[in-house]
C-alpha cells in the first residue's frame, strides 16, 4: 500500500487535495505530481526529514496565498500598486488609530483560542469607504461633484455599531467659528434641486495646520442599507464668517489623503471555544513526529501591496511523522486502524487548532477594510 510504504507521501498528496480546492483540479494532479517527484529525489538525500519540512513549507506558503483571496472573496489579487496606496491612503487619525491599537499579528488571538463561527470566511469589523463622485443625475450647474459612498452587499447586511463621516478642514489663521453643514443629495427635478440638510454643526477652530473633523453617520447609514435607494450620496460645506468653504472635498490632484472618508465599524457572527495540544519545533530540531514549525509570512515579498497590514505574519506550518497512537485527534481515528490495519490510510500531521489574523487590505473597490481571517495561523498540530 502507498499509505504504508510512503506515509510522507501519502500525507503530501492528501495536502495538495486540500489546496486544490482553491485552485481546481488541473492544480491537484499538477502539485501532486511536483510533490511525488520531489519526494523521489529527497529520498537520495541525507536528510529526507529536511527535505519533507521544506515541502510542507512551500506548501503552506501557496495554500495561505490562495486561501487569503478565497476567504477575502477575491477572485484575484487587486491591482493596487504601491504607488496608489501611498496616494489613496487617507492622512486620519481612525485609521492610525486603528494601525496603533492593533498588532496585526494572529499570535495575540493563542490566549482567547477562539474560532469563527464562520470557520472560513473573513469577519469583517472596520470598514473604511473613501468619498467617490456623485451621479450627475444629482448634479446641478455640474456641482457638487462630491461626495459619494459605496458599499458592497456584504456590509449592507451587517448591524452598524459606529459610523462617522471625516471631513478635512483647511487651517485658519486666526480664530474662527465656521458652520459645517451636510446635505443629503437627491436627483434633479424640472423644480430643481431639493437637497434636504442633514446635519448641522458649529465649529470653533484654533488650529493652523488643517483639522480632521468627524460627524456622528451611523443613523444616516442604517437608513442607507434599509434604503439603499436613498443614495444618492451627500454635499459637505463648512463656510467661515468670510463665506470661505474650507472643506476639503476636491476628488483632484493636490488633496491625496485628505479626500471624506466613512469609517464604519460592524457586528457579524459570534465566537466560540476550542482547545487544543501538540508539540513545538523550531528549525533546528532533529524531531522527526508531528510537530509545529515556525513560518513567517511575507507579504511584500508576494507584491501584495494592497495588503496594508501586516506587512508579515507567523504562520506556521505542521510537519513530520504520525505513529498509530502519536497524538491522534480524534479516538476513532485508532479504532478504526486497529480494526482494519491494512486498509486504512495512517493518519497525518495536520493544524488541530488555528486562529485568525486581523488585516487591513484594499478590496477591488478601492475600499479599505480593517477585519479578521480566521484559520491563517497554525496554533496546534497533531495526527488525524
Amino acid at each position: 500500500m502507498l499509505s504504508q510504504r510512503y506515509p510522507l507521501l501519502f500525507c503530501m498528496l492528501v495536502l495538495s487535495v486540500e489546496f486544490s480546492r482553491s485552485k481546481g483540479e488541473s492544480m491537484m494532479e499538477k502539485t501532486s505530481l511536483q510533490v511525488e517527484s520531489s519526494l523521489a529525489e529527497s529520498e537520495e538525500q541525507d536528510c529526507p526529514v529536511c527535505m519533507w519540512r521544506k515541502h510542507s513549507k512551500e506548501m503552506r506558503l501557496e495554500s495561505i496565498k490562495s486561501q487569503i483571496l478565497s476567504k477575502l472573496r477575491l477572485k484575484e489579487a487587486p491591482n493596487i500598486t504601491r504607488e496608489v496606496v501611498n496616494q489613496l491612503l487617507p492622512k486620519a487619525p481612525p485609521l492610525q488609530q486603528i494601525l496603533d491599537q492593533h498588532e496585526f499579528q494572529g499570535d495575540s488571538f493563542q490566549h482567547n483560542a477562539f474560532v469563527e463561527e464562520d470557520e472560513y470566511h473573513a469577519t469583517t469589523e472596520t470598514v473604511i469607504s473613501m468619498a467617490q463622485e456623485t451621479d450627475p443625475a444629482v448634479r446641478l450647474d455640474g456641482s457638487p461633484v462630491c461626495c459619494y459612498f459605496n458599499f458592497s452587499p456584504k456590509i449592507m447586511f451587517t448591524k452598524v455599531v459606529k459610523a462617522q463621516l471625516w471631513v478635512y478642514l483647511r487651517p485658519v489663521q486666526h480664530t474662527s467659528t465656521v458652520y459645517l453643514q451636510i446635505l443629503r443629495l437627491k436627483p434633479v427635478t424640472d423644480e430643481g434641486s431639493k437637497h434636504i440638510r442633514i446635519r448641522s454643526l458649529k465649529i470653533d477652530l484654533h488650529s493652523r495646520t488643517g483639522h480632521w473633523q468627524s460627524i456622528d453617520f451611523k443613523h444616516v447609514l442604517q437608513n442607507w442599507f434599509k434604503q439603499p435607494h436613498n443614495n444618492w450620496g451627500i454635499e459637505i460645506n463648512a463656510f467661515d464668517p468670510n463665506g470661505n468653504d474650507l472643506a476639503v472635498t476636491s476628488l483632484g490632484p493636490g488633496a491625496e489623503g485628505l479626500h471624506p472618508f466613512m469609517e464604519l465599524r460592524v457586528m457579524e457572527n459570534n465566537k466560540r471555544s476550542r482547545r487544543n495540544l501538540g508539540l513545538d519545533c523550531d528549525e533546528h530540531s532533529t524531531e522527526s513526529r508531528c510537530c509545529r514549525y515556525p513560518l513567517t509570512v511575507d507579504f511584500e515579498a508576494f507584491g501584495w501591496d494592497w495588503i496594508i497590514a501586516p506587512k508579515r505574519y507567523k504562520a506556521n506550518y505542521c510537519s513530520g511523522q504520525c505513529e498509530y497512537m502519536f497524538m491522534q485527534k480524534y479516538p476513532h481515528t485508532h479504532l478504526v486502524q486497529q480494526a482494519n490495519p491494512r486498509g486504512s490510510a495512517g493518519p497525518c500531521c495536520t493544524p488541530t487548532k488555528m486562529s485568525p489574523i486581523n488585516m487591513l487590505y484594499f478590496n477591488d473597490k478601492q475600499q479599505i477594510i480593517y477585519g479578521k481571517i480566521p484559520g491563517m495561523v497554525v496554533d496546534r498540530c497533531g495526527c488525524s
